[in-house]
Order: C-alpha cells, then sequence, then structure tokens
C-alpha cells in the first residue's frame, strides 16, 4: 500500500488517507460546512472501523479544506425535516460516533483550521487534542440559543474539556471563542497561524502515532471513565 493511499472507498463527504502510520481525515464538504446528517455520520464510523482495524501504532488526524469552517454541527435545514423516529435514530447514531472517537484505540487530534461550533465543538471534545487556527475562526457550543439541549452522552464528552468554568460559560451562553481565547483557558492544547497550523498538528499527530497503542489506550480510556461504550 502506498504512503498515501486513500484507505476507505465511497466517502463523499470527506477523505481518508495514511501517512506513515498516520491516518488523515480531510473532511471536504465545503457546500454543507461538514456538517453532519445521517449519511456523514455513517461515514465517520466507517473511517474509525478503518483505524480500530489497523495492525499497529497509529493517530487520526481530523482536518478540513474549507479554511472557514471545520464542522457546523448538525445539518439543521435536513434535521428539523425528519420524522421523529428517525431524528431519534439519528441522535442515537451521532451519540455512538462521539463515544467512539472518544474512546479510539488510538490517539487523536483535531486540527481546527476553521469554526468548530455545536456538535462540530463536540466532536473536537472527544478528541485527544486539539490544535486551532490562531487568527480567525471559533469554538462555540451555541446549543442553549438554537433550543438543542444536549443529550447525556454529549455532556459526558464536552466535559472532557478542563476548564470546567470556560465549559460552564460556554455552554450556559453559548459564548463564541477564539483561537487565543480557547489556548488561554485550556479549551484547546495549541494555536498556529494558518500557514503552519497544519504542519504542526501533523508533527503532534507523528508523535503520538509512534506511542505504544496498546499502552495509550488503556491510559486514556482510564481517564474518561464517564463515556459510555456504545
Amino acid at each position: 500500500m502506498s504512503k498515501n493511499n486513500v484507505m476507505t472507498n465511497n466517502l463523499r463527504s470527506m477523505n481518508l488517507k495514511r501517512e506513515g502510520n498516520m491516518h488523515v481525515l480531510t473532511l471536504t464538504d465545503n457546500e454543507n460546512e461538514n456538517t453532519f446528517t445521517l449519511d456523514v455520520v455513517n461515514e465517520y464510523l466507517a473511517v474509525l472501523d478503518e483505524v480500530e482495524s489497523y495492525q499497529g501504532n497509529t493517530a487520526l488526524l481530523i482536518t478540513c479544506e474549507d479554511p472557514k469552517t471545520w464542522c457546523n454541527g448538525i445539518k439543521l435545514s435536513w434535521f428539523t425535516k425528519l420524522a421523529p423516529d428517525a431524528a431519534s435514530d439519528f441522535v442515537k447514531t451521532l451519540e455512538k460516533l462521539l463515544s467512539r472517537l472518544a474512546l479510539l484505540n488510538a490517539p487523536t487530534v483535531a486540527c481546527l483550521n476553521g469554526n468548530a461550533y455545536a456538535g462540530g465543538a463536540i466532536l473536537a471534545a472527544a478528541c485527544d487534542f486539539r490544535v486551532m487556527r490562531s487568527d480567525r475562526g471559533r469554538f462555540c457550543l451555541p446549543e442553549v440559543n438554537i433550543n438543542i439541549p444536549f443529550t447525556k452522552v454529549m455532556i459526558k464528552v464536552i466535559n472532557l474539556i478542563s476548564n470546567k468554568h470556560t465549559l460552564k460559560n460556554m455552554a450556559l451562553t453559548g459564548i463564541a471563542l477564539t483561537g487565543k481565547e480557547c489556548c488561554e483557558q485550556n479549551v484547546v492544547d495549541y494555536i498556529y497561524p494558518l500557514e503552519t497550523l497544519q504542519q504542526e498538528a501533523l508533527k503532534l499527530a507523528a508523535a503520538l502515532a509512534d506511542k505504544d497503542r496498546s499502552t495509550y489506550k488503556i491510559i486514556k480510556r482510564g481517564m474518561r471513565p464517564d463515556i459510555p461504550v456504545l
């Protein structure tokens, strides 16, 4: 298999490649701001299947093509048209994605080269490390303003953000934080200018990919006892 070979076929909203022993997932649905539908969430789950089954040490980096938006969460224009049973099934599938990502048996890095809003911010919170653009972009949990409460699983995932005072303000006011504010308040781990962001995120993921995977998994899951296995 070539160094940059596409690993998972039939992905429409994202592209998974392997670079060395790293898995790099690039979100490509720029027109829809990388929002979630059932098809998109199932693509993420297929990617996690691929990473989980990989033999050897690895790490997963999630980045995007669009310099404006990393992920804007659920596609509300689609979600609000669903029948109640279909909406409930979708939420359960999204919770499965968030749980599996939070407990993935490999290191994970979110490279936030654009806005991470709502479900997108929750997806980023599920990752082990967050690296964000310093000059533009916002990190926001606006659910209180759009009248969509967090589910119990989502609450457990956003609680992976270590600064509980900031998390309270974000969750209860819907405030949007800049990259600089996120770094100062420990919502993200590092910030870089757009010109070096991708390179630095890849460097971090490469270093993590060299960790013993079994040991890393045990430590990570031990630190996340509240995340349910779905």
